[in-house]
């Protein structure tokens, strides 16, 4: 009788979890592949069962769907190649900077580094854009102070990526410098102890006992920031507004116009359903390739 009553009482914890799962995901997840197998518009209240043509139309060359779909997943792809290693490396940099610090200004750094993350991403462009305008941008402003041009850090390659990458890493770095700062925690210290004694330097030590300490984590850093820079919409919405032309106009972008500007909800559930199987795709690729590399190195110790 316990056994079944402490396993009734942990379902009603996990029961609020499952509720709000199922509601918030699985069915807009199932109701969304419904819809992607339909010719759904908006403004029509009939919405006939077409199959597969909204992802042929897609994939078919020439027609705007192929080309929306395509220009959004290319830059949608440079975004995720441009900020997801930043967002890995200075973080892990801002993580053992922190910690090497006292312990009584550590906790000061730990939250002037991670406040940004709790703002809101139109408070965030809005302050990049106050920041990097190219006519009274404050950046600008410092730049013609010191006899140099401005810069059109929003309506020109490659700056325009620049702006981008530099305002979501400012705002996000702290989630992963939290994460690496509990996983460098947790390493060992008789480890580089035994390496002090062995007159390891501190390259040597990084290298050999902080980075095989921290795998784990670092594969769950790399998979959600890629999944986290694949998702980008604020940022490009609101401060280039997907330009120079399209040059910066990301998938979602894409994806929120064919629903709610051209009214095609089918062709934009299919695109949405494509966007999540790419992103499944590259999140196992990653833990795959990690994972194989982590056990090569087992097999050669």
């Amino acid at each position: 009788m316990k056994s079944k009553a402490s396993g009734f009482t942990s379902f009603l914890f996990v029961l609020p979890y499952l509720i709000m799962f199922t509601l918030f995901l699985v069915v807009p997840l199932v109701y969304g592949i419904y819809i992607s197998f339909h010719d759904w518009n908006l403004i029509s209240p009939i919405h006939p069962f077409i199959g597969l043509e909204n992802y042929s139309a897609i994939f078919t060359s020439g027609t705007p769907e192929n080309r929306v779909f395509l220009n959004g997943l290319k830059n949608t792809a440079q975004f995720v190649i441009y900020s997801v290693p930043l967002l890995v490396i200075i973080g892990l940099g801002l993580a053992m900077l922190v910690n090497s610090l006292p312990e009584k200004i550590r906790g000061f750094f730990r939250t002037a580094y991670f406040l940004p993350y709790a703002i809101s991403v139109s408070v965030i462009a809005v302050l990049w854009l106050w920041m990097l305008d190219s006519n009274s941008g404050l950046v600008n402003q410092f730049l013609n102070s010191l006899g140099m041009d401005s810069i059109p850090w929003l309506t020109r390659l490659p700056f325009a990526w620049i702006s981008l990458v530099i305002a979501t890493v400012w705002w996000t770095i702290g989630f992963n410098m939290i994460i690496f700062i509990n996983a460098l925690n947790e390493v060992p210290e008789e480890l580089y102890e035994a390496a002090d004694i062995d007159g390891a330097s501190n390259w040597h030590k990084f290298l050999h006992i902080t980075l095989p300490s921290i795998r784990p984590i670092m594969i769950f850093v790399v998979i959600t920031s890629t999944i986290a820079s694949f998702n980008v919409y604020g940022q490009p919405y609101l401060m280039t507004r997907g330009g120079p032309g399209e040059s910066t106009e990301v998938l979602l972008m894409g994806i929120v116009q064919q629903a709610f500007q051209l009214r095609q909800m089918g062709s934009a559930a299919a695109m949405a359903m494509l966007m999540a199987l790419i992103m499944i795709v590259i999140s196992v690729g990653q833990f795959l390739v990690t994972r194989s590399g982590e056990r090569k190195e087992k097999n050669h110790a």
